[in-house]
């Protein structure tokens, strides 16, 4: 497969493939819907009264589907009346379903069949023979609720994907497994990072491990964006409903407010975004065109209402911190301040060696405001991002902006090839105006500013959630939340420990703690379990002493990753901890 767009078409047809499996195997299932997806497909089904599919089953799901793929059978498209669409699938209460909608919407209503022999409601697109679908896997069953929703019927889904070789597969699968191992929501509880409670669903404990590099990425936050002239404030976590009629969102977000009905004087939204109260706190001064890029900072706690099914670790929640900001701009600030933004955005991913790419998302279908000012904010966002990525540097995602403006999204991959949708810098010519926002231009004029809406790291906690599976729990130095352990060989070295201990913990340096964070095992475990408990709780460096070391005022060094460096000075060792959290490097290696 060349592109992207031949991969999304095998894929598509190996959920087709799939559907036709299902319905030889299982007579009476219902086919209910089955997208292609960024890593692979899947298909929801209802399956007749007491038939129940699992994994055991997938082993002759595949092979029936490579009866199918060898079949050689080809895709063939076709349009239909609807009337010839409802009677073709009069049984399918969910075919029935999208063809009303489809019918609705004034669009064709087109079929795919595999040769003559089995056909499904798709508008494509497809390979064109079923042999072209090459190497496949089913991977997983769960649960799901017809289009998303709890009141509905709940169907089984089955997940698979393809890609056009072996090789593909099994790297894929590979990276599937370390992914597995590495996920969240067991190293983060495994390394004493957070932990997840059903009493307090949506919402992580911060362990003190845990809150430790939350405020690393914060101080590293908080004091980068001083230097580059941002101003960090905080706004109220509690507001009235009328704060965000103003603003719009009321109108286009209640679903996911949470609302305090006091009385129907005196409805309190808990903040779901930070931007009305930027718009407040712009608001308490006349400004001056000189005041402009004005820009405001926050990383205040916001409050969402998602469906509890969507919840998901640290990656979906019902609160997080977001490292938002809100700059105040004229228009021919527009593409400076936009350059500024992705110049933070790649200082902040390279920093994790996180490769970032950039979405431009256009107008929704329910936008507010003019379409003449929407389609000029498109116009320059697009040539602001040509200028600096290429024609090509970048993509674009019809229908999918804020309802105020166009934004650029920021996504990134991990270390397991995994993408990410990240931070977001939204262009907003609207809400200004809706909250009488102005300052005075260089001919005493009052104007109306324009919006930046942006975050870099997103939910700090998503973003915690990535590193912790990026890194498998194994931090640059700069973040753990321990950067050495003291590990005497015996008892009889314990007071040589002490001193070491005392002479490091007075270190003054620059972290979201006091200094270098060094604890000591004495404990009674024999000395390889002591070293091993360190190594399983990725502490970067084993300080180990012994009778040589106290005769020499060293230390032996350990790492995590097995390096071992005997007898170096302490001072020596010192210099090297802390040019390895200024610099915030990657590398623990120590340098012989």
């Amino acid at each position: 497969m060349e592109d992207y767009n031949d991969l999304f078409r095998m894929r598509h047809t190996a959920q087709h493939v799939l559907a036709y499996a299902m319905e030889i195997l299982f007579p009476g299932v219902k086919k209910a819907m089955g997208p292609a997806t960024a890593d692979g497909f899947y298909g929801d089904f209802e399956l007749p009264e007491g038939v129940a599919v699992s994994l055991d089953d997938f082993q002759k799901i595949e092979d029936k589907m490579k009866e199918i793929i060898n079949s050689g059978k080809d895709m063939i498209y076709q349009e239909v009346s609807l009337a010839e669409a409802k009677k073709l699938f009069q049984d399918n209460i969910y075919k029935l379903e999208w063809i009303q909608e489809i019918d609705a919407r004034g669009e064709k209503i087109s079929l795919y069949w595999i040769g003559d022999e089995n056909v499904d409601l798709c508008a494509g697109p497809h390979v064109g023979n079923v042999k072209d679908v090459k190497a496949f896997k089913l991977l997983n069953i769960a649960g799901a609720y017809w289009r998303g929703d709890s009141k509905n019927k709940m169907l089984t889904r089955i997940y698979g994907t393809a890609y056009p070789s072996e090789k593909a597969l099994k790297e894929y699968l590979h990276n599937r497994e370390e992914a597995e191992k590495r996920d969240h929501r067991k190293l983060g509880p495994a390394l004493d990072l957070i932990y997840f409670d059903n009493k307090s669903p949506g919402a992580p404990y911060w362990l003190p491990k845990g809150l430790i590099i939350y405020k690393e990425l914060y101080n590293f936050w908080s004091y980068y964006h001083e230097d580059h002239g941002y101003l960090e404030y905080r706004g109220p976590l509690v507001n009235r409903k009328e704060l965000f009629e103003i603003s719009g969102h009321w109108d286009h977000y209640k679903e996911h407010m949470f609302i305090l009905n006091q009385d129907k004087h005196n409805i309190l939204v808990i903040k779901p975004m930070g931007c009305p109260n930027a718009l407040v706190a712009f608001n308490l001064q006349t400004r001056s065109y000189q005041d402009l890029p004005y820009r405001l900072a926050d990383v205040d706690m916001l409050y969402r209402h998602e469906d509890a099914g969507a919840l998901a670790g640290l990656f979906r929640t019902y609160e997080f911190n977001q490292d938002d900001a809100h700059i105040f701009i004229s228009e021919d600030q527009i593409e400076s301040e936009y350059n500024n933004i992705i110049d933070i955005v790649e200082d902040f991913y390279n920093l994790f060696e996180l490769q970032c790419s950039f979405q431009l998302s256009t107008r929704p279908d329910d936008f507010m405001g003019e379409v003449e000012t929407w389609n000029r904010a498109e116009i320059i966002l697009k040539d602001i991002l040509t200028k600096r990525f290429g024609q090509d540097g970048f993509t674009i995602k019809e229908k999918d902006g804020a309802f105020y403006g166009p934004k650029l999204d920021i996504h990134m991959k991990d270390c397991l090839g995994r993408e990410w949708q990240m931070g977001t810098i939204q262009l907003d010519f609207q809400l200004p105006g809706r909250f009488n926002s102005h300052y005075i231009d260089e001919n005493g004029n009052r104007q109306t500013p324009i919006l930046l809406h942006r975050v870099i790291y997103g939910a700090i906690g998503r973003f915690i959630a990535i590193l912790i599976e990026h890194f498998s729990g194994k931090f640059p130095v700069w973040l753990s939340p321990v950067h050495a352990v003291i590990i005497p060989i015996s008892d009889a070295y314990s007071a040589y420990a002490d001193k070491i201990y005392q002479v490091l913990h007075d270190v003054e340096i620059r972290t979201a703690t006091r200094g270098l964070r060094i604890t000591k095992d004495y404990s009674s475990d024999r000395f390889q379990k002591r070293i091993r408990n360190a190594q399983v709780q990725y502490i970067p460096y084993m300080l180990i002493v012994g009778e040589n070391e106290k005769n020499n005022n060293t230390v032996s060094v350990r790492t995590r990753d097995g390096q071992q460096l005997n007898n170096i000075p302490l001072e020596n060792f010192i210099e090297i901890l802390k040019n390895k959290i200024r610099s915030k490097s990657l590398e623990i290696k120590l340098d012989a």
